[in-house]
């Protein structure tokens, strides 16, 4: 009875002992020895404690207590971790937490305060607070973020993320999400050598990026439903947005992507990714190092040009470095350069010159002993001379030539890409020497001596224990391989996909969203949670190459007023894009279908400059000039917020930037109503086309009616137009806005905004001016609408506004 009473005794106070606490009170501590040492908030959602990070290694640190790799949110002593044995984290007097090590050094603390502590606690949302008697908050884990932020928690002009240096790594990498000085959210490389700045893009304005740095507040949040809303503007929504019950995390990843992650629901411990900022991975800098070029084709990769080699075999960070010597000064005929071809290097540049031949190009860079080599726009003859090659990516139409004393014996096509993996080989860190991992404290040296009069009672059961965990952390390792394999896959979002796929996403095409001349439209769910649009394209001729090589370029394209392209499938006669869904349909429902609320005007206000700017940007800001063809409102969508999207840009034709029209669009027709003058008349087709039918979306905004409704019959379509034009010409011309009551939608019920509607008028009426030539450019529709409204910089757009002259004979 004796030996079986003094057992309980023991297992209750061991129970006692090592069972995690919800508070933390002064003058206590935790420690690293007990693994049940921990601080659980109160829904039991999140954990807190010492965390191994190494073989002798630990971090403090707070995680998802329900995810399948206890996945940590944040990390005191990061970059420091401390000794397994006799570290301890303790609340002091003077309102510090202070995290020691074995001997006793200060790890981490947190400032002392003039307030007495009464204790430290973990909150349900994952905030670390420390308070006083009264409940006031002296110190909390929310205002010192790591690579994460929770919903609730704020990012602002005193807080930054920092990513990981590596996959499975806790250490402080190259990768920053901050407020920057001119209140702007960004996402900036800031590696050994170089900085540079790469989200928003940084080949655009602030404004063109949809942002604001008139906001000086610098805070944005997370919400509890997914929805994340900056000060400068900037805003997104989860895939999964409007459910507060899914536990979320917006983590800045060790690649340097920026993402939203969602917990499943299925109680896999498993996380999906629901957003992410950029779809190209390879947009982001410093991933390959110096030299280094990216690649997100068939998985993502890092090269190195022929005649370079990896600077460190296990760190892609380093990136390659040269097998030839380039001294300055060096002969012209001593000078031989490497061609890349598909190839580019964003950023220093030494020199820009634009119409000059690639053998001009190579002159400049041959007399210049700072030039390491050039970029070459062949068309438009701009070439960049670089004095160092960082930021390499594939691209489609631009080539690198590196200067180089020698003619390397490889060619690019013959390497052998590698798979990126930053500090792939990166020791796991061990704290402390082989005498201190052997101490052992007096209370532990007690219960040993207990202990070891009941090891032969416990044997067996040890025994049952040790199989138990063998076949846990076999399942742990089964949950890594399966987590890697995802983020493998979401890294690169961009990416082709199997007709069989695309089945099973759409449940066999079953759910049908939209129809339209290029296909038809259907809702499906990829693998990883994310709803999707997938489009069946008909009467397309293109071999599978050349529909590659311009689907490839689409998926590069990123705007907030662009529907974004995921993927596609090309296989046998399948011809597929995969785009992401939009929630509240096309503009056409919106504006003519009776079934729906009827647009207020702060919405068509809002979707009139949006899509102006999409269209801006996809004739003079992206990747290559792309001429729409096609816009109506049923190729414009709206967001959730009512934010339009213009789908199906680029499927018409693609232009060399610089590059004049092509009659070679002849054959492409847009949609009766909607078409410009040149049509019939078989001029080269340029982006003025576009400029035409946004002038109709723009007058169908205001008045809510299809404008084929409104012109004249028994004349032409063109002549009825015409006389329309020349009836609002003269309106304008009379000046005051009486008269734009009559011509505004009726739904309305006269609330709009009368300055809003005139502009709006005469913006359209000089986009749909008879001449091309004469109608305004995008990027000066943009400020045309915006000026007077708070723009300041936009106010003397209105001045170079002319109006096209419109017969009013029949």
């Amino acid at each position: 009875m004796f030996l079986p009473l003094l057992l309980l005794l023991l297992w209750l106070s061991l129970s006692s002992a090592y069972s995690p606490q919800s508070h933390l009170f002064r003058n206590s501590y935790l420690s690293v020895e007990d693994g049940a040492s921990l601080l659980i908030s109160q829904d039991k959602s999140f954990s807190s404690g010492f965390y191994r990070v190494g073989l002798n290694a630990y971090t403090f640190s707070i995680w998802f207590t329900d995810s399948a790799d206890k996945t940590v949110v944040w990390t005191a002593n990061r970059d420091k971790p401390v000794n397994g044995h006799g570290s301890r984290l303790t609340l002091l007097n003077n309102g510090a937490m202070a995290l020691t090590d074995v001997d006793g050094t200060v790890a981490w603390s947190t400032a002392a305060t003039s307030s007495v502590p009464d204790r430290a606690l973990l909150r349900d949302n994952g905030n670390l607070v420390v308070e006083d008697s009264n409940g006031r908050i002296l110190w909390q884990s929310f205002d010192s973020p790591t690579d994460t932020l929770l919903p609730s928690q704020p990012i602002t002009k005193n807080t930054m993320l920092v990513s990981a240096i590596a996959r499975g790594s806790f250490s402080s990498g190259y990768y920053g999400f901050y407020f920057d000085d001119s209140n702007v959210l960004r996402l900036k490389y800031d590696g050994p050598e170089i900085s540079s700045v790469y989200w928003p893009n940084p080949d655009q304005t602030v404004w063109q990026n949809g942002r604001t740095i008139y906001n000086s507040s610098r805070y944005a949040v997370l919400d509890e439903k997914g929805s994340f809303l900056a000060s400068d503007r900037f805003q997104f929504g989860a895939a999964d947005e409007g459910k507060p019950w899914i536990k979320r995390k917006l983590t800045l990843d060790y690649d340097g992507n920026l993402r939203l992650y969602s917990l499943e629901e299925n109680r896999s411990g498993l996380w999906s990714v629901t957003w992410q900022a950029l779809l190209d991975t390879c947009q982001v800098h410093g991933l390959c190092g110096k030299n280094g070029i990216c690649s997100s084709h068939e998985g993502l990769a890092c090269y190195c040009p022929p005649g370079f080699e990896m600077t460190d075999p296990s760190n892609w960070n380093s990136g390659c470095r040269p097998n030839f010597s380039l001294s300055c000064p060096l002969k012209q005929e001593e000078i031989e350069f490497i061609y890349l071809e598909h190839t580019d290097f964003w950023g220093f540049d030494i020199k820009v010159a634009s119409g000059v031949s690639l053998d001009d190009c190579k002159r400049i860079c041959m007399a210049d002993c700072r030039c390491q080599g050039f970029s070459y726009k062949l068309g438009s003859g701009i070439c960049y001379s670089k004095s160092v090659f960082y930021n390499g990516r594939a691209t489609p139409y631009t080539d690198i030539y590196i200067k180089s004393s020698r003619r390397p014996a490889a060619t690019l096509k013959l390497l052998q890409h590698q798979s990126l993996v930053c500090n792939a080989t990166q020791v796991a860190p061990t704290v402390g020497s082989s005498q201190m991992m052997m101490k052992k404290s007096s209370w532990n040296t007690i219960w040993i001596c207990l202990y070891s009069l009941l090891a032969v009672i416990f044997a067996v059961e040890g025994l049952f224990i040790s199989v138990g965990w063998w076949f846990i952390y076999s399942k742990e390792d089964d949950d890594h391989v399966l987590m890697a394999e995802g983020y493998k896959a979401i890294s690169n979002q961009f990416r082709r996909f199997s007709y069989r796929e695309l089945e099973k996403a759409t449940r066999n095409f079953g759910e049908e969203v939209g129809r339209g001349g290029s296909g038809v439209v259907y809702k499906g769910v990829l693998e990883n949670g994310m709803a999707a649009a997938v489009k069946k394209l008909e009467d397309v001729r293109q071999g599978d190459e050349e529909f590659w090589g311009e689907v490839s370029v689409i998926g590069r394209i990123y705007h907030m007023n662009l529907v974004r392209t995921w993927g596609f499938c090309s296989e046998d006669l399948h011809r597929l894009l995969v785009c992401e869904f939009v929630e509240n349909g096309s503009l056409e429902k919106a504006l003519f279908d009776p079934n729906y609320k009827p647009l207020g005007w702060k919405e068509r206000f809002q979707i009139a400059v949006g899509v102006a700017r999409g269209l801006a940007y996809l004739h003079h800001e992206c990747l290559e000039w792309v001429i729409h063809c096609d816009v109506k409102p049923e190729n414009i969508l709206l967001d959730r917020n009512y934010e339009p999207k213009i789908a199906d840009f680029g499927l018409a034709k693609l232009l060399n930037r610089g590059g004049a029209g092509s009659s070679n669009l002849s054959r492409i027709r847009g949609t009766r109503g909607y078409i410009a003058p040149e049509w019939a008349s078989n001029l080269p087709i340029t982006g003025k086309i576009d400029v035409y039918s946004y002038g109709v979306v723009l007058l169908e905004l205001v008045s809510g009616s299809r404008v084929s409704d409104l012109v004249m019959k028994g004349v032409t379509e063109m002549m009825a137009m015409k006389k329309m034009c020349a009836t609002l010409g003269r309106n304008l011309e009379r000046g005051g806005e009486n008269w734009v009551g009559g011509f505004v939608d009726l739904r309305l019920k006269g609330q709009f905004d009368s300055n809003q509607a005139v502009r709006m008028v005469k913006v359209a009426v000089s986009c749909l001016g008879e001449e091309g030539i004469r109608r305004p450019t995008m990027e000066t529709v943009v400020q045309m609408l915006l000026s007077g409204d708070d723009q300041d910089f936009y106010s003397d757009a209105t001045d170079s506004l002319q109006f096209s002259s419109f017969s009013t004979d029949t």
